[in-house]
């Protein structure tokens, strides 16, 4: 059984640890151990507690995922959606972002980026309704692409 709830800033070092394994993948596809993801610190994380909405998925009593979100002008940002790599393939990145986009009823749209060569991503937030926006490079081998989704008006 998986359970989605909010994260509290107790659960930073646990968010941490495991973001750091999810994107292990990431770094190794583009050759990059300098990411933002893997060299965040436990200070910076604890910080967006006070700034952003941050969700953790429980399965079999351990944490398998977590993602997060801010907003500002009608715009929700989402960010460092991670699932545990033992757990991937189960739909719990697919429950994460739901869970996170529901936490925000009044927006207008959703974005959020990912990197342009990372497929299984893409895939996932094109699933979900995502559209690609923009490709922005970062250096020569390396480019993120970002998506947008209108929010579902209420009523």
């Amino acid at each position: 059984m998986l359970t989605i709830e909010r994260a509290l800033p107790q659960d930073a070092p646990a968010i941490l640890a495991l973001q750091r394994l999810a994107f292990q993948s990431e770094a190794a596809l583009y050759n990059d151990w300098s990411i933002p993801p893997l060299t965040q610190t436990l200070e910076a994380l604890l910080k967006e507690f006070s700034a952003a909405i941050i969700l953790k998925a429980i399965a079999e009593g351990q944490l398998v995922g977590s993602v997060r979100a801010r907003c500002h002008d009608g715009l929700c940002e989402v960010g460092r959606l991670i699932v545990h790599p033992a757990f991937q393939r189960r739909g719990i990145g697919s429950r994460l972002l739901t869970a996170i986009e529901d936490q925000f009823p009044a927006v207008t749209r959703f974005e959020l980026f990912t990197g342009s060569k990372s497929e299984s991503n893409l895939r996932l937030y094109q699933r979900a309704g995502y559209r690609i926006t923009r490709t922005k490079s970062l250096s020569p081998a390396a480019s993120i692409t970002y998506l947008e989704k209108r929010a579902n008006p209420a009523g």
